[in-house]
């Protein structure tokens, strides 16, 4: 009998409260505190064997070292990912250096962080980085798609994954009225063969409740334009949690009519093991 795909989440966050040891430079929605206890405990509640943890650049900007911590806890469960800065001077190094870092199995570039134009170097060469080093490079790229778009092509060779559809999603309600007023710019990178995109925070773009049967039709969109094989489920916990709770962002996919089993399992797990190259239990 065939080994069972291991359910992963795409995107998760934990993190300290807000101390003078280690100060949040902003704010994130959330509870004061998720440490990787807590985000394992949700996990195992709901059966999810593992997820790629980001660490959350609105509370620690460019600074790693709490998921570190939180990696170094729970090797098992954990794929670590940071956000590289690309005004740093030294660019290529700080990626060479987060690369060769045990546990990590990405990085992260936010579109959002302020106005960015196609010829950045620096964003540039964190593509070429990430090509370098055999590792994806995650896209914060929501309201920036025609960027990230241009940038795909001059990185063919970039493994460049869109976080959370490419779409503004809220963080508090209501949702907006056309939450999927930016689908046509999204299903535009799938023309990219180097893009793959996490299907993360769906159930805040819906006006339904649980298991939010409107999402459907634009996500089965996504999917059609990608394939299977380039989406991967996520939560983005805890960013969510006044919208839907950990086990309504889970079994949302599980219970729904609109994934044959083969895709779920390629969705929920199987597509990020080879998009990433990593799996729970897998040790650096």
């Amino acid at each position: 009998m065939a080994a069972q795909t291991p359910t992963i989440d795409v995107q998760v966050h934990a993190y300290g409260k807000n101390t003078p040891s280690r100060p949040w430079a902003g704010f994130l929605q959330g509870p004061d505190e998720v440490t990787g206890d807590d985000m394992v405990a949700a996990m195992d509640a709901v059966g999810v064997d593992g997820a790629l943890l980001i660490s959350p650049f609105s509370l620690y900007q460019y600074d790693a070292s709490y998921v570190l911590d939180v990696y170094a806890q729970h090797p098992n469960h954990f794929g670590v990912i940071r956000p590289i800065n690309a005004q740093s001077e030294t660019v290529a190094d700080d990626f060479a250096a987060w690369a060769a870092t045990k546990g990590v199995v990405g990085a992260r570039i936010m579109l959002t962080a302020q106005e960015y134009q196609a010829d950045d170097a620096g964003l540039n060469q964190i593509l070429a980085a990430g090509a370098k080093a055999g590792i994806p490079v995650n896209v914060m790229a929501s309201g920036k798609l025609p960027l990230l778009l241009e940038l795909a092509r001059r990185n063919p060779n970039a493994q460049i994954v869109i976080d959370h559809l490419g779409i503004v999603q809220p963080f508090l309600p209501p949702v907006p009225e056309n939450p999927f007023a930016d689908l046509d710019n999204v299903l535009a990178l799938a023309s990219c063969d180097n893009v793959s995109i996490k299907i993360s925070g769906a159930g805040t773009l819906s006006h339904e409740p649980f298991p939010y049967a409107d999402i459907w039709e634009p996500l089965g969109k996504v999917f059609q334009a990608f394939g299977f094989d380039r989406c991967m489920w996520g939560t983005d916990w805890t960013r969510a949690v006044e919208l839907l709770n950990y086990e309504q962002g889970v079994e949302a996919f599980r219970v729904t009519d609109q994934l044959s089993d083969s895709e779920r399992s390629t969705l929920m797990g199987g597509s990020l093991m080879k998009i990433y190259k990593w799996s729970p239990n897998q040790r650096y």
